[in-house]
């Protein structure tokens, strides 16, 4: 759904769902004049400032070419030639979804007003953003570490008017596209080509959608999570408050309380007070048919899922603050009359959230399947049919096929779970001899995340396949029956073999659309 609404960049802080109008719902941007007159201000500072003093990146080569000063006949040409030779990224472009986050991210750092740049950049970044004109960005390429030098410089050069973009879902040659809609590229003036190069703009904008997208996966964990228990009629006590209160973490506290709430008006769900603890319901039998307790992967969903969510709070956090950060080198300051070198372009901060959002994301892709194991177990459920089989047993294959798929994509994000952030490589001449791999680790997360929705799309028809096996909808709480109806709609019941790839697909679909917000 589009929103008709302006974000003000440069006066005020962004935050994760302000990244979410802009990137899924096409809200465009307007730039603060306060921050548009600090961005003019401190450019205009440096050309002052500059004269007469070696400053990198400005009359100075980059990295361990610092050592070189450039002759002033030649500061424009440095720019141009740094854009240009670190233009060399490798494998799949990045979608254009994800490109409009990272060209957020960039112009939310700049116009902080710490960069020198001339406002002609901040114009058109917006300028972009706005006319949805995505440069094309490679996947591979940066360390992350002296910024996201690779994928940024296809960002500059996308600004100097050369490249390619994605516009209308085509990708065209920019200086087309440019001519089309009147759009003039940018001219170097001072350091337009290294305050561009030298962020964490990729990772964090790649971050950010990582952390709304998980957000949804934890949201459709925790329903897909409590319509199981409905659907086995499991006792209430495991994600009662008086239980998990006695173990204070706040991501604990809230995945019980929505399984609380998404099972509120069950007829399934049992109270152990009427059974177990009621005499009259023991018989003398040594074997007790009712289950006293149920399976971890039903039984612990909130301390399963508690840690994940807790996770993602504080990756939010921490890429928000990123977000909203200065992350380029050298910083210009004309308050202090300074200018400062140091490594703000540094993407450990990023890199190690996103690892541990990877490991988090894992860990529910698991908790799913195992979950879908369950139900397509019957001497482990009792209760439901083999493989949810609502046909001819032997015959018909209900979701065999099915599992498979959920089986191998869980065991790729158990590899892919790796930490990046160790997995620092010296280079540049050593001149970059610890790096982040934060943009790595970002695309590692996006890989999981995909995996993760995929699996649980097989989870969610397995749910309610299993719903129609016991023909329970109407003894469902509200909140799960209705759940029910909309997986439906996207995936009719079956009892004969078709190809079920298509209806993986649509409810992928559905799931990332939906906007359940339990938690």
């Amino acid at each position: 759904m589009r929103v008709n609404k302006k974000l003000e960049i440069g006066g005020h802080i962004l935050t994760a769902q302000d990244v979410n109008d802009v990137v899924e719902h096409g809200a465009k941007v307007d730039l603060s004049p306060d921050a548009l007159k600090r961005v003019a201000d401190c450019h205009a500072f440096l050309q002052t400032f500059s004269k007469g003093k070696l400053i990198y990146g400005i009359n100075t080569g980059f990295g361990p070419m610092a050592q070189y000063k450039i002759n002033d006949s030649d500061l424009i040409q440095l720019q141009y030639n740094l854009i240009r030779s670190h233009c060399s990224g490798t494998g799949s472009y990045l979608p254009p979804k994800v490109v409009r986050s990272v060209l957020l991210a960039r112009l939310n750092s700049l116009m902080q007003g710490y960069s020198g740049v001339h406002p002609e950049l901040v114009h058109l970044l917006a300028t972009l953003i706005n006319k949805e004109v995505y440069p094309c960005i490679f996947e591979h390429g940066g360390v992350g570490a002296s910024g996201d030098l690779v994928q940024l410089a296809h960002v500059a050069l996308t600004l100097i008017g050369e490249g390619k973009v994605w516009y209308e879902d085509e990708v065209q040659e920019t200086a087309d596209v440019f001519a089309r809609l009147d759009i003039q590229p940018i001219r170097i003036h001072l350091r337009e080509g290294i305050a561009v190069l030298n962020g964490t703009s990729t990772m964090t904008g790649i971050g950010l959608l990582n952390i709304l997208d998980t957000r949804a996966l934890i949201n459709w964990s925790v329903t897909l999570s409590s319509i199981i228990n409905e659907i086995v009629e499991a006792f209430d006590d495991h994600f009662s408050q008086t239980l998990n209160q006695l173990k204070p973490h706040a991501g604990q506290q809230l995945i019980a309380a929505a399984m609380r709430r998404i099972t509120s008006g069950s007829a399934l769900i049992k109270k152990r007070n009427d059974i177990l603890y009621q005499s009259s319901h023991i018989d003398k039998q040594s074997i007790l048919i009712e289950k006293v307790q149920e399976y971890y992967s039903l039984r612990c969903v909130p301390q399963i899922l508690g840690p994940i969510l807790d996770t993602l709070t504080t990756a939010e956090s921490v890429v928000v603050s990123e977000l909203n950060s200065v992350n380029d080198n050298p910083i210009i300051s004309p308050e202090e009359n300074d200018v400062f070198h140091g490594g703000n372009f540094h993407g450990d901060y990023v890199a190690l959230e996103m690892d541990k959002l990877r490991i988090a994301v894992t860990k529910l892709a698991m908790l799913s399947e195992r979950q879908l194991n369950y139900l397509l177990n019957d001497k482990l459920n009792q209760k439901l049919s083999p493989f949810l089989n609502l046909g001819v047993l032997g015959l018909n294959y209900g979701m065999q096929g099915m599992q498979f798929t959920a089986t191998s994509t869980t065991a790729e994000c158990q590899t892919l779970a790796t930490p990046m952030y160790i997995h620092s490589i010296p280079n540049n001449n050593d001149n970059q001899d610890v790096v982040s791999m934060g943009t790595n680790s970002a695309l590692l997360t996006r890989r999981v995340i995909d995996n993760a929705f995929q699996i649980l799309s097989i989870h969610a028809i397995a749910i309610a396949q299993a719903i129609d096996n016991l023909q329970c909808a109407d003894r469902l709480s509200p909140i799960a029956r209705d759940v029910y109806t909309q997986i439906r709609t996207h995936c009719p019941v079956f009892k004969t073999d078709e190809t079920r790839y298509e209806s993986i697909q649509a409810m992928n679909g559905y799931l990332r659309l939906a906007n359940l917000t339990f938690i």
